[in-house]
């Protein structure tokens, strides 16, 4: 008996939410409306903070403005994940998806539903993570 592969229809698309975590990412520090509504927070460390409201800015917006997204650095294809320089700091950020009625507990059951995603950007000094 030979089976064929079937494609599997209850996995999310990576390109769809690639676009979401785009769109909300250059919201949340750009001030860029999307298209449609998308649940989310942003955060930043306490390390960030104690670098200054100059360098916090120049984090935020350079977050908002990242778009090298490389199988490297991007192995799923989520544009979740991202490193920027700031004066000499390397500085991560990072899209976490929650289910978004269970208080951040619960990742995601269907990360490219926008009505039941909550999105957390958090960015963070290099040596927080």
């Amino acid at each position: 008996m030979t089976t064929s592969a079937q494609p599997q229809t209850d996995r999310p698309n990576p390109a769809v939410i690639a676009a979401q975590n785009d769109a909300f990412r250059r919201f949340a520090c750009l001030g860029i409306k999307p298209d449609q509504p998308i649940q989310g927070r942003l955060v930043v460390t306490q390390s960030m903070m104690e670098a200054g409201d100059g360098f916090v800015n120049a984090a935020v917006q350079a977050v908002g403005a990242f778009d090298t997204f490389e199988p490297e650095n991007d192995p799923e294809g989520w544009h979740d994940f991202g490193a920027v320089e700031i004066q000499g700091e390397t500085v991560f950020w990072k899209v976490d998806l929650y289910e978004a009625d269970t208080d951040f507990r619960y990742g995601a059951e269907a990360p490219d539903d926008l009505e039941t995603t909550m999105r957390v950007l958090t960015i963070m000094m290099a040596r927080d993570w």
